[in-house]
């Protein structure tokens, strides 16, 4: 086809690139498997299907992911090198010795050092400890040296490090040099070569037995804080009331919402809904949100907004709303700060997509590769991952986007399903100077100079790690459905399944033959708000959304009939609440 356009793509509404989506039907599980663990869970046909698919079968497995408590969380000693952290933290406070709590400047990190830094102020009363957020732009993520000298020079003499530290392994080093020592809590894939920690938690290290691998940052602090309760003989509670917190983290940071984090966010919920901290209800009411939150709502109203402090200022911003008191006299700065910033970062994200997305669709050798690398000096860092992210959304290919900072060419990658971008970045190591992340998201730095011999290498390697395969986005379809047998009753037990997230996805049903009535039309920014009904039904009416799908407005209003995939949720607008359809994708039959 023309323009470097293959069968999967096609022209929107406004002559932007989009990109056809594979329907896959998940496995039917067999009637008599359903029948028997609909009757011994006491659920209907519906949700026995729903629950195989997401692998639960049994009474057991169900009443836990039913009923998730925390009382249910995994022994934190299962943990390798938990007893040493413990061992060496409460040495520390024996010793009178300074600790100095050290976190990145994204969600999961904030999220973390004002949790472990208010555990110690306020649950065991260490007076002796400082938080520490390395700046964005000045000191770039993960550890730093002007960290880490900070530490020296205030006589700081252990570092406990959130949501980073596991290949910082010359920096670690260092500190060791200087008399620092380090407990490192971190998430992401660990390197052939460990830093020098006195503890490493991290439950991705090969040798380590955990049973969940799968916590965030916040995840790991948070088992470190319920160690050191049952050392030192605190009440749970004391753990569990900074569950909000851990919930705020794993929901932003997109790790799977099963096992111990569907327990840590639901319970993390409960307590956002009914009182939550006097910093977030105060940028909420900036915000003008007034609802009962769900994870949607966590990773898109609340998330970004403390993510902006460190994207557009400082991180430290989103730490001091978090820790903030009903009494603090800033409380109402902190909250504003935020809100100018996620304000702010919202322009320069639409902007720079913009850029990045003209880059391409104006050069004919971009359109034909297989990966995108897109380099520009002035883009603000703050927002590169979230450019990576709307770009992989338009040409669905492994994505990184740099710019300049401190002299070298500095970004985020972004990931397909079922590519691994951490491992084709590892590939091109000696052309770097850091990098680190997991299978979906990375981050990486490299002179300028290798810029143009780093985007060869990547794209050779992210050619032969796709070995032929052309990746087409995916749209996992759990069951058909038909409007007619949709209706609150049916809605509420849907809802039975939630918290929904990565692992434990919202349902997606699939509905053929419907059509398109008289109030269907474009809305906001390419947004297509839908009246349908099933074709032989046209009284059915149901209200929908498809959100930056208003290049299909000219087919449907021809009349023909179409499928759906979609999901059910409550629209409440003025104090009524309804049921609407969100519709992922429409194909016409």
């Amino acid at each position: 086809m023309p323009g470097g356009l293959d069968k999967n793509e096609k022209k929107n509404y406004f002559g932007k690139v989009m990109i056809d989506k594979k329907w896959s039907i998940k496995p039917v599980p067999g009637p008599a498997k359903v029948e028997d663990l609909a009757k011994s869970i006491n659920v209907n046909d519906h949700i026995a299907r729903l629950l195989i698919q997401r692998g639960i079968t049994t009474y057991e497995e169900a009443r836990m992911f039913f009923r998730p408590n925390a009382t249910d969380l995994h022994d934190p000693f299962l943990m390798k090198d938990m007893d040493k952290a413990v061992q060496r933290i409460l040495a520390a406070m024996d010793a009178h010795e300074k600790i100095l709590v050290f976190g990145d400047y994204d969600v999961d990190g904030t999220s973390s050092v004002a949790m472990v830094y208010s555990f110690f102020k306020n649950e065991i009363g260490y007076v002796s400890c400082a938080y520490y957020i390395p700046d964005r732009y000045k000191e770039g993520y993960g550890i730093s040296k002007t960290g880490i000298d900070f530490a020296i020079d205030n006589e700081f003499s252990l570092i406990i490090c959130l949501d980073c530290g596991i290949k910082s392994v010359e920096l670690i080093q260092y500190a060791k040099e200087q008399s620092v020592d380090f407990v490192v809590c971190d998430h992401h894939l660990p390197g052939s070569v460990l830093p020098p920690a006195v503890a490493i938690l991290n439950a991705k290290q090969k040798d380590c037995h955990y049973p969940y691998k799968e916590l965030c940052g916040c995840g790991v602090g948070f088992k470190l804080m319920q160690a050191l309760s049952q050392k030192i003989g605190l009440p749970a509670q004391d753990v569990y009331g900074y569950l909000d917190m851990v919930c705020i983290a794993t929901c932003s940071d997109i790790v799977p919402l099963t096992g111990e984090n569907r327990i840590l966010v639901a319970e993390g919920l409960k307590m956002l809904n009914a009182h939550p901290r006097p910093g977030l209800k105060k940028m909420l009411e900036l915000a003008k949100v007034n609802k009962k939150f769900t994870v949607e709502d966590v990773v898109f109203i609340i998330g970004p907004r403390i993510n902006a402090a460190g994207r557009i200022k400082h991180g430290s911003g989103a730490v001091e709303l978090l820790m903030a008191s009903g009494n603090d006299p800033l409380i109402s700065e902190y909250a504003e700060i935020l809100q100018s910033s996620n304000t702010e970062r919202q322009g320069l994200d639409k902007s720079i997509t913009a850029e990045a997305l003209q880059m391409i669709e104006e050069n004919e050798v971009l359109k034909n590769k297989k990966s995108n690398v897109l380099f520009n000096a002035t883009w603000h860092k703050g927002v590169v991952g979230i450019v990576a992210s709307r770009v992989l959304e338009r040409y669905y290919k492994p994505t990184i986007i740099l710019t300049e900072s401190n002299g070298m060419a500095t970004g985020s990658a972004r990931s397909i399903k079922g590519f691994d971008v951490h491992q084709a970045i590892e590939e091109c190591a000696e052309l770097l100077e850091n990098y680190g992340g997991h299978t979906f998201a990375a981050g990486l730095s490299m002179k300028i100079e290798n810029l143009s011999e780093f985007q060869q290498k990547f794209e050779d390697t992210v050619i032969a790690m796709l070995n032929g395969i052309v990746p087409v986005p995916e749209i996992e379809i759990d069951e058909e459905l038909s409007l007619e047998k949709i209706n609150p009753k049916f809605y509420k037990i849907i809802q039975q399944l939630a918290p929904f997230g990565p692992g434990n996805m919202d349902p997606v049903f699939m509905c053929k033959h419907v059509i398109a009535l008289e109030g269907t039309r474009i809305v906001g920014d390419n947004h297509l708000k839908l009246v349908i009904a099933p074709k032989d039904h046209p009284e059915m009416a149901f209200k929908a959304i498809a959100f930056k799908q208003g290049h299909h407005l000219d087919e449907l209003m021809k009349g023909n009939s179409f499928s759906i995939a979609y999901n059910l949720r409550e629209n409440e607008w003025m104090g009524n609440v309804s049921l609407e359809l969100d519709i992922k994708d429409i194909k016409m039959d």
